[in-house]
């Protein structure tokens, strides 16, 4: 079977940084496959999804999605970011049809779409309502339905729960977990919750400090629907979490060498 997206020695230095924010990488993500970025803050999880959108181009190596080089945002791929984003002077109903409408979707058939990607989210009901009058939970649905109204065939996340309250974020987790084994999407997922990568992933890609690099992967080969208080479940994020110290501390020691050295 052919990879869905596949990520290949990619690499980024940003302008006025002295080294990169993420060293060659790689990795394929398989159809209907849900797959995890995590590790330290500033290993470059963010910079490497914004690579796969294609809303930043990498210094070294190549990003391919669904068979092509990606060279741009692409209609195959949507996003779903920490900030739901909603304009806030439209209805839901219309705040989830906007891109269907940028791409000339008949009206009919945008109605459609539009009533079916609420109801998978459970919003079918508040598709009047503008976002002031809604929860921060139901705002970022609202944001998977925009994404998923689209069609994408991969979908890309970035920390879509990081805002929320911890019991919302548990909500949400169930929500995405029905949502992926409804649709079978190719799933690209960053976060910093061990336990949410784990509960919702087939496989975890663990990164380094900064450069960025992948130092572990996990295949997540248990049973679904999955329950967060699974001991499997808790044995990976305890590893993960052991190497993640391990390699925060090794980071802080090999800074300190380097300040010494030129002080």
């Amino acid at each position: 079977m052919a990879a869905a997206l596949r990520v290949i020695d990619v690499s980024k230095t940003y302008a006025r940084s002295d080294q990169p924010a993420l060293t060659a990488t790689s990795f394929d993500v398989q159809p209907g496959e849900f797959t995890s970025l995590v590790g330290p803050s500033g290993c470059g999880k963010s910079t490497l999804l914004a690579m796969i959108a294609g809303l930043l181009m990498p210094d070294t190596g190549s990003v391919e999605a669904l068979g092509e080089k990606v060279t741009g945002p692409g209609k195959g791929r949507a996003i779903v970011f920490q900030d739901a984003a909603l304009f806030p002077w439209l209805t839901l109903e219309r705040n989830v049809e906007y891109g269907l409408r940028a791409h000339g979707v008949a009206k009919a058939e945008r109605r459609e779409k539009v009533q079916q990607a609420l109801r998978m989210v459970h919003l079918d009901d508040v598709a009047s309502k503008h976002p002031y009058e809604l929860s921060g939970g139901m705002r970022q649905r609202a944001s998977i339905a925009r994404a998923l109204v689209l069609e994408p065939k991969i979908l890309l996340m970035d920390e879509p729960f990081s805002s929320l309250d911890a019991q919302t974020r548990v909500v949400l987790q169930d929500e995405v977990q029905r949502i992926w084994l409804e649709t079978k999407l190719a799933v690209v997922f960053v976060t910093h919750n061990l336990i949410e990568a784990a509960f919702l992933s087939d496989t975890v890609h663990l990164l380094s400090s900064s450069p960025g690099r992948i130092i572990k992967t996990y295949a997540i080969d248990i049973p679904r629907p999955r329950d967060e208080a699974d001991p499997a479940l808790l044995d990976i994020r305890h590893d993960m979490l052991e190497r993640l110290r391990a390699e925060v501390t090794d980071a802080a020691r090999r800074r300190a060498e380097i300040a010494e050295v030129t002080a």
